[in-house]
C-alpha cells in the first residue's frame, strides 16, 4: 500500500514564528530593553518566551497526526521506526553541540562550567529536571537545551500510548496531563518563592501544551479552518493579547519570581495555552502560495537555530561586548549597539544553522527516510 504523504507548509511558518518569539526574548537576558522607555517593546519581548510552549504544542500535534495516520493506514504503529526517526533527527546535533560545549569549557572559562552531574542529566534527557532542582546552569549557552529534554520525554511516551491503547488511551493521557499541569501550577502558586522557580522547566507544567496539541489533532480529525486573512490576523492578535494579559495582569513570567495568587497563576497559564492555540490556528490551513520560500526554509532549519542562537547572543553581547560597542560607534549607531548586536546575532544564527543543516544534519535526515512510514517534510 502506497503511504499517504503528510506535509503542511504552514507548519514550517509556525516553527519559524515560535523561534522568533524565543529569539526576541533571549536577547533580554544579555541586552535588556528599558521598560520605562519602551514599555510595549519590553512586554512584547518578554512574552516571547512562550514561543517554547508553541514548539511543544506543534510537536505533539504533528507527531499525533503522523502516528494516528500510520495506525489507520497500516493497522499498527512501528514503534522501533519512530524511535529511530527521532534519534536521527535530534541526537546528532544535540549531543554534538552539548559535548562540544563540554569540551570547550575544559579549555576556556568564557562559556562557564559544566559539571559531571550536568553532563549526566543532559545525556539522559533529564536536563530540565536538573535545572528545576538546581537553578539555571553556569554555562549559559546550554540552558535552552532543557526544552529538548522535555520533548524527548514526550517522544518516549507517545508511540507506546498510541500503539497499545489507540486514540482512546491518547485522549486519556492528554486529559491526565492537563490535570497534572494545573495541579502543579496550583502547588507553585500556593508556595511562592522570591528567587528562581522550577515551575518553568517542570515537565508536568509543560506537558499541558503537548496535551493540547494531541487533543486538537484528535478532535479536528484532519479538518482545518478555512478562514480569510482578516480573521487569521484577528486570531493572531488575540494570541498576542492573551500572552500580554498572562504576563502583565496575571504576572506569569516563565522563570522569574512566581508571586502570583492561585487565581492569577491558573488564569495566566490558561491564557498562555489559549495564546498558543490561537497562534497555531491563525496559520493552520492558511494558503502559503504567496509566502516567500525563505520562510519555509527558516522553519526547516529552526531546530539548528534554536540550538545555536543563545551561543551567538553570548559571544556578541558578552565575550565581544567591547568590540560590539566600538563597531557600533564606528558606523554612527553607538546608542543602538544592542540592536546592532541583535541583527548580527540573527545573521550569525541563520548562517551557522544553515551550514549545520546542509553539511551535518542532512546525511542523518537522508538515513531517517529509510524508517519513514508516513512521508513528511522534517
Amino acid at each position: 500500500m502506497q503511504p499517504i504523504r503528510y506535509y503542511k507548509p504552514e507548519l514550517d511558518a509556525v516553527r519559524l514564528l515560535a523561534f522568533l518569539f524565543v529569539f526576541f526574548t533571549h536577547r533580554m537576558d544579555l541586552a535588556p530593553i528599558d521598560k520605562a522607555d519602551y514599555y510595549w517593546g519590553y512586554h512584547l519581548s518578554l512574552v516571547g518566551v512562550f514561543g517554547v510552549p508553541l514548539f511543544f504544542f506543534l510537536s505533539a500535534f504533528l507527531i499525533t497526526e503522523l502516528l494516528t495516520k500510520e495506525q489507520e493506514q497500516f493497522g499498527q504503529i512501528n514503534i522501533k521506526s519512530f524511535y529511530i526517526r527521532r534519534i536521527l533527527r535530534i541526537w546528532p546535533l544535540y549531543f554534538t553541540f552539548f559535548f562540544g560545549m563540554v569540551l570547550l569549557t575544559q579549555f576556556t572559562d568564557l562559556f562557564g562550567t559544566i559539571s559531571g552531574k550536568t553532563q549526566l542529566a543532559f545525556s539522559l534527557f533529564a536536563g530540565n529536571w536538573y535545572i528545576t532542582f538546581n537553578k539555571w546552569l553556569p554555562s549559559y549557552p546550554i540552558n535552552p537545551l532543557w526544552s529538548i529534554s522535555v520533548e524527548e520525554q514526550l517522544y518516549i511516551l507517545i508511540p507506546l500510548i498510541i500503539g497499545y491503547t489507540g486514540k482512546r488511551g491518547l485522549k486519556i493521557f492528554a486529559y491526565v496531563a492537563l490535570a497534572a499541569a494545573y495541579v502543579t501550577i496550583f502547588y507553585f502558586a500556593q508556595n511562592p518563592r522570591k528567587g528562581f522557580s522550577g515551575e518553568w522547566t517542570n515537565s508536568f507544567v509543560q506537558f499541558q501544551f503537548f496535551a493540547a496539541g494531541i487533543l486538537l489533532s484528535i478532535y479536528l480529525r484532519g479538518r482545518q479552518p478555512k478562514w480569510n486573512w482578516v480573521i487569521r490576523v484577528f486570531v493572531f492578535l488575540l494570541g498576542i493579547i492573551s500572552w500580554l494579559i498572562a504576563s502583565i495582569v496575571c504576572e506569569v513570567h516563565a522563570d522569574a519570581p512566581h508571586l502570583s495568587t492561585p487565581l492569577q497563576a491558573l488564569s495566566g497559564w490558561i491564557l498562555i495555552l489559549s495564546g498558543v492555540i490561537l497562534f497555531f490556528l491563525s496559520l493552520y490551513g492558511a494558503s502559503m502560495k504567496n509566502t516567500p520560500k525563505f520562510v519555509f526554509y527558516l522553519g526547516r532549519i529552526s531546530f539548528g537555530m534554536y540550538i545555536f542562537h543563545i551561543t551567538t547572543f553570548w559571544i556578541i553581547y558578552q565575550i565581544y561586548k567591547a568590540e560590539l560597542a566600538s563597531f557600533s560607534e564606528s558606523i554612527g549607531l553607538g546608542e543602538w549597539k544592542n540592536d546592532v548586536g541583535f541583527l548580527m546575532a540573527f545573521a550569525a544564527t541563520v548562517t551557522i544553522a544553515s551550514l549545520s543543516y546542509r553539511y551535518f544534519e542532512k546525511p542523518f535526515l537522508r538515513l531517517k527516510k529509510r524508517f519513514t512510514v508516513i512521508p513528511s517534510r522534517d
